[in-house]
């Protein structure tokens, strides 16, 4: 990939970067500003020092990028003033602490791109609509120059149409294709999962990993991730392990037969809302079960890139019935197109097309408390 004909001072304002630890948005910052950084592009990282994070850097320092911790909003405003005035771009993330005070402040203080990036679209649009999101406004909106959603298809539209938006464009998670890739490693699980315990997960972990581990006594299973509750009864037969470093992702998408995707109950229902772990798997050269979303089709072929199952017995009929070559047939054609679609790399250059061409004249308006906002409706 090409580098850019010109250098921009980029600043992201995100959960967490340094942190991999029960939240997947350091996975996708980690790789976009990775790629990023490969197109000659200057970026700052700015977090929250908070407990939970520090607790669990698996990554204090970038490579990509420069980070820098901040205590609170005044210590945020007070040190970082020059850097987001001085930016090209200043791209807030969704479920920042405060992120409310923290956008009014971006939207009157910059001068270059003012974007937002929700990592959560739907979640964040259920609780704009009833005013309960507690990082973005509905107002606020139509202030950014830019909004940029882990959700494509039809929630662009509502984000341009019921809340207007400026600009909205998907700008979807991604993989490190240079960490994520082929291991020589013989497959010792049937099928995993990796992800963060959440209540509108759950059903799918247990349709699609549990019972078929039950029905299957004699294969392996395990699911990864924090926060599941110690009251869940897990098959003997599946593991469960709270953490595993980003490192060792590879591996562990290598030992699987099959790895496993389900999707959280708002990103389902509006569709167009791929998971990182699609794309990680996919690098890896793993096969992968998915539950059912519209937009599935549009980032990997259901039958010829991914299986989609809607029942637990189409999963036991996988795991018992496909045959190695099938397999393998179906884990290429999945790598080939994350490669191709999906890497770092074309995701920054997504991303960069996105600030060019949002880089116009725009009226400082001051934040949400200069803005009328706009009535809400039903949304998705």
């Amino acid at each position: 990939m090409p580098h850019s004909s010109s250098s921009l001072d980029i600043v992201f304002i995100g959960l967490a970067i340094t942190s991999s630890w029960g939240n997947g948005h350091a996975t996708t910052y980690r790789s976009l500003v990775k790629g990023l950084g490969r197109r000659g592009h200057r970026v700052t990282f700015l977090e929250q020092d908070r407990p939970w994070y520090a607790q669990h850097r698996d990554q204090p320092r970038s490579a990509h990028c420069e980070t820098q911790l901040y205590a609170d909003v005044e210590d945020l405003q007070r040190r970082f003033l020059a850097l987001i005035r001085n930016a090209d771009a200043v791209i807030v993330g969704s479920y920042v602490n405060e992120g409310r005070r923290i956008c009014d402040w971006v939207l009157r203080e910059a001068r270059g791109v003012r974007a937002f990036y929700d990592i959560d679209t739907p979640v964040t649009l259920r609780g704009v609509r009833d005013d309960s999101c507690k990082y973005l406004a509905a107002g606020q909106i139509a202030a950014f120059d830019l909004m940029l959603s882990f959700t494509g298809g039809p929630t662009l539209s509502v984000l341009e149409e019921t809340f207007g938006a400026r600009r909205a464009a998907a700008l979807y998670c991604s993989v490190d294709v240079d960490e994520y890739r082929p291991q020589r490693i013989e497959p010792s699980l049937a099928l995993a999962y990796m992800g963060t315990y959440s209540d509108d997960r759950q059903p799918g972990v247990e349709a699609f990993l549990n019972e078929p581990a039950r029905a299957l006594p004699e294969q392996r299973f395990m699911v990864v991730g924090a926060q599941y509750p110690k009251t869940i009864a897990w098959p003997a037969n599946v593991e469960h392990r709270e953490h595993l470093a980003p490192d060792r992702h590879a591996r562990f998408y290598a030992s699987q037969r099959f790895t496993l995707n389900v999707t959280r109950e708002d990103m389902r229902a509006a569709g167009y809302s791929p998971s990182v772990r699609l794309f990680e798997a996919a690098a890896c050269g793993t096969p992968i079960i998915s539950d059912a979303w519209p937009g599935l089709a549009e980032i990997f072929r259901p039958g010829d890139e991914i299986v989609v199952v809607q029942r637990s017995e189409e999963v036991i009929d996988c795991l018992q019935f496909m045959s190695d070559a099938e397999r393998t047939r179906l884990a290429a054609r999945a790598r080939e197109r994350a490669v191709a679609e999906h890497s770092s790399a074309r995701r920054a250059e997504e991303l960069e097309r996105c600030i060019l061409e949002a880089r116009v004249p725009h009226r400082n308006l001051g934040g949400i408390g200069a803005l009328e906002t706009r009535a809400v409706g039903s949304v998705l």
